[in-house]
């Protein structure tokens, strides 16, 4: 919660209504009450998501940005912010964003220690880059420790399912 008071005071306004994150910071209350670390994580995503397209720094995710296709889309342009089908990007893979399966519409509750890594990456990159750099700050510590903690128990998640 703090990672996401953080973020909402660096990014809006004082004293300006931003209804959609009012609404989109509830759903992440309600994740956190009963949800497990998968859950609540990939609602946490999703919020930053809406936080940058509330603030006009929207990803469009809906279709490839270089052919128009809607399907097998795996990447996010770093410049434009606009999905890419493996088949348009896969020569500049090294330069894209992986586009988690769960961003795509797909339930939060099919989400992977993977996905959530590169949905913090996704919306962390677009946040320093729209968000803070333009202003000359950098990302709130706050949201490095929940980046930091997710990771640490995707980490563990995924080492115990190993084990089974």
């Amino acid at each position: 919660m703090t990672a996401a008071v953080a973020i909402v005071e660096a990014g809006l306004p004082e004293r300006e209504p931003h209804n959609p994150v009012y609404r989109g910071f509830i759903s992440l209350l309600d994740a956190l009450e009963g949800s497990d670390h998968l859950v609540w994580a990939a609602v946490y995503i999703r919020f930053e998501l809406g936080l940058l397209s509330e603030l006009g720094f929207g990803l469009d995710l809906s279709h490839c940005a270089a052919t128009g296709v809607s399907d097998d889309l795996v990447y996010v342009s770093p410049r434009s912010g606009r999905a890419v089908s493996a088949q348009a990007g896969g020569p500049y893979r090294d330069k894209m964003l992986a586009l988690p399966k769960f961003l795509l519409g797909a339930q939060a509750g099919g989400v992977d220690a993977a996905d959530l890594a590169n949905g913090l990456k996704l919306t962390g990159f677009f946040l320093e880059r729209r968000l803070f750099a333009p202003h000359g700050r950098r990302e709130p510590a706050a949201r490095t420790r929940l980046v930091d903690r997710i990771l640490q128990l995707t980490t563990a998640s995924s080492s115990l399912s190993d084990l089974s």
